[in-house]
């Protein structure tokens, strides 16, 4: 277990002052788990100011006692109402606010309308994208933690490779998956930032269980039933069919992705010939991925290489396809950088952002997935293991 070190949160919060300063915002009052982690090292139900010049407040409900354990700030504070967060506020030198930043992508309406009444003559902003252009960029310290959590990866796959039989269902592996993941300090749920985006954390989608989904993602699965609609069922997985495991540790708060293809006999040959394709897009990105290139040109090259495969209609989901094969990756799975057609947000060095170049059949699924750390020499790839088909 690890606590956020003080230098760390200062160099957060320095970052986002910047940002505030230069679009005239005075400060930024966070409420989502998230962001309260990333700035503060908590997630007791708190409100923390940032303002664009001075220390952050840190005004908490429930639990003061863990918040004051697990956060360095130096201001901590007792927050017994709403009604009285300006007040406080005003105590530490912080009133006459013109202009303050919320998390608007995230914050429901009717609680928006609440702060609206509570700032009276201020102007609400969201702040949200600078939030997320300051997380984009992972610290040395991130990068740490995001390599303990590779190696918890690594063993996860061996795992599955001796472990998986024919005959199990995919709920008998996702339950199988998730215990070796508990075991090692996964906390049992994971975050993401996209509204109404349930996640299941191990998603096992084997031979035809690869029913379109309301899931954001390039292969969907049957679930458990309709009011639980991805991942996972109770189909048996059977010989010379593909088994797809897709999962994401995380290590002291941040999230990696990775998926393998495992298969009890012998894959059929259009998904052997996809997943080659899929290698080759993964080979492909690495050359081209440098500081400075725009993410939608990898994307763009991804999608070259699939049109000008036999299996064009099946990237990217089948039979809606995605504009995107890529994601950031931290304390939210979904993070930027969006590896996505039209994002021009240009590579940099501590980008952390999972690959996932997957082909979608009727019968069965050929990809693959890893999480990358841009360096200034281009892409490390984190989750290291054979990137072959895993036959059994």
């Amino acid at each position: 277990m690890r606590y956020t070190p003080k230098k760390e949160l200062d160099q957060r919060v320095a970052k986002l002052q910047v940002l505030l300063k230069q679009q005239d915002i005075d400060g930024v009052i966070f409420v989502q788990n998230a962001d309260l982690y990333y700035f503060s090292g908590t997630v007791q139900q708190s409100h923390l100011f940032i303002p664009a010049e001075g220390k952050p407040v840190l005004l908490v409900k429930k639990s003061y006692e863990r918040a004051r354990e697990e956060s360095s700030l130096d201001n901590i504070v007792y927050l017994d109402s709403l009604k009285e967060l300006f007040n406080v506020l005003q105590l530490y030198g912080y009133s006459g606010f013109k202009t303050l930043g919320f998390e608007l992508d995230v914050l429901p309406a009717n609680t928006y309308m609440r702060y609206q009444k509570l700032v009276k003559s201020a102007n609400i902003v969201d702040v949200s994208s600078l939030i997320r252009t300051v997380r984009m960029v992972k610290s040395d310290y991130e990068v740490e933690i995001i390599r303990d959590g590779a190696k918890v990866h690594a063993e996860l796959l061996s795992f599955v490779k001796a472990n998986l039989r024919e005959g199990m269902s995919e709920l008998k592996v996702a339950a199988m998956v998730d215990a070796f993941f508990r075991e090692k300090g996964h906390p049992g749920f994971c975050r993401i930032r996209g509204f109404n985006q349930d996640l299941v954390q191990t998603h096992v989608v084997s031979g035809q269980n690869t029913d379109p989904s309301y899931f954001w993602g390039a292969v969907g699965g049957k679930g458990v039933g309709p009011a639980f609609a991805q991942g996972a069922s109770d189909k048996l997985i059977g010989r010379n069919e593909s088994v797809l495991v897709d999962f994401g540790f995380i290590c002291d708060g941040y999230i990696l992705d990775q998926a393998r293809i495992y298969c009890i006999g012998k894959l059929p040959d259009h998904l052997v010939q996809a997943y080659a394709v899929a290698i080759e897009i993964l080979k492909q990105i690495r050359k081209l991925a440098k500081p400075g290139v725009p993410c939608g040109k990898l994307f763009d090259l991804a999608r070259q290489i699939a049109d000008e495969s036999p299996f064009a209609k099946h990237f990217t989901g089948y039979p809606t396809p995605l504009a995107f094969v890529g994601h950031g990756v931290g304390i939210e799975l979904d993070e930027l950088p969006v590896i996505g057609r039209g994002f021009t947000t240009p590579l940099e060095p501590g980008m952390v952002f999972a690959l996932e170049p997957k082909f979608t059949f009727p019968d069965g699924v050929a990809g693959i997935e890893n999480t990358y750390l841009v360096t200034q020499d281009g892409l490390e790839t984190v989750t290291v293991y054979d990137e072959g088909i895993q036959y059994i």
